[in-house]
Formats: structure tokens, sequence, C-alpha cells
């Protein structure tokens, strides 16, 4: 084990459209905007920077591995909440389509599931008792 590799301190999202993606972390999340210019726009969770790249930047950082194209799903990222059913009323509020759920999972969790402008799935999770 690399206790180096403990923190995670930014996701990088690829991105078609940029001021979209903004606008949904903005608006639905509320996460304020810390750095932005014509490629991207950066946001913050409490513990967490996002920073939103358009996807023809993407390549720099990557290579020689090839950007994937868009159209599937290769992470869900889970945020833990007190209550699902709240949280997804409140994200159906702000125009977002869930995926699936809430569902009660037979690992203890209600999730559903919802993807950001450029098909970014995310995930929220109410721990069970």
């Amino acid at each position: 084990m690399i206790k180096a590799l403990g923190k995670l301190d930014v996701i990088t999202f690829f991105v078609e459209d940029v001021p979209a993606s903004k606008k949904f972390y903005t608006e639905v999340f509320g996460l304020p905007v810390i750095w932005e210019d014509e490629n991207s726009a950066v946001v913050k969770l409490s513990n967490l920077i996002i920073n939103l790249l358009d996807v023809s930047e993407a390549p720099m950082l990557v290579e020689p591995v090839p950007v994937a194209e868009r159209g599937g799903s290769r992470a869900l990222l889970t945020i833990e909440v007190d209550d699902a059913d709240a949280v997804c009323a409140e994200l159906e509020a702000h125009g977002v389509t869930l995926l699936n759920g809430p569902i009660d999972r037979p690992w203890g969790r209600r999730t559903a599931a919802f993807a950001d402008p450029a098909g970014n799935t995310w995930e929220i999770a109410q721990v069970l008792d």
C-alpha cells in the first residue's frame, strides 16, 4: 500500500460543454466557482475540487491513452446523504432526471443515480438503519 495515495483532492471531468456543466454544478450542487478560463471551470465541494475541462484539452493530461468517447458510464461518484428521498425531490426540482432510484439496496443503502450534462454519473446514498 502506498500511504501517499490516501487523499483524493481533485476530480477532472472531460466535458463537451463547459458552460452547461458549470451551470449544473453551481445551480444543482450549489458549488462556488474558484477558477475558470475559456477551457475550464473549477468548482469546490467542502472536501474536493472538481475541474470541468473541455474535452479538447483532455488529451494532454492522459496521453498516450486516448480520451474515451461519450456514451457510457465509466465511474460512479457517491455522495452520502441523510435523506435520499428528500435529495431526489430537490434534484428533480432543479430539472435533474434520475437514472434510477431511490432504491433500497441489499448492502444497506438507499440510492439514486443521476448524470451531469457531460454524462458523468453521480449517486446519492442514504445509510439505512
